[in-house]
């Protein structure tokens, strides 16, 4: 199995087809980062890939399966990543 790209591997792919220094395309994906993190809240979604969105899970009862124990889970706010269709449809392959 290949190895996942790193954030300089990254990087150094968006300068070359950009056509700007590899400094510059670091700064451009920390810029990402930092503005998904601001607008997680709101929901936000890079174009192809998928839509970053804060979810609210309700408390419920969990099990602690060592003891089988039951416990109280609180409820609790979680960010989850929707992925685009057509990311799913470019990776997987699309359906017949």
């Amino acid at each position: 199995m290949a190895k996942a790209l790193t954030k300089s591997q990254i990087a150094a792919a968006v300068a070359e087809k950009g056509g700007v220094t590899k400094k510059t395309a670091a700064e451009i994906l920390e810029f990402i980062a930092e503005l998904a993190y601001k607008n997680a809240k709101n929901s936000f979604t890079l174009p192809g890939l998928g839509k970053l969105v804060l979810v609210n899970r309700k408390a419920r009862i969990g099990r602690n399966p060592a003891t089988g124990a039951e416990i109280k889970i609180p409820a609790k706010k979680v960010v989850k990543f929707r992925v685009a269709k057509a990311c799913k449809d470019a990776v997987l392959g699309a359906k017949a």
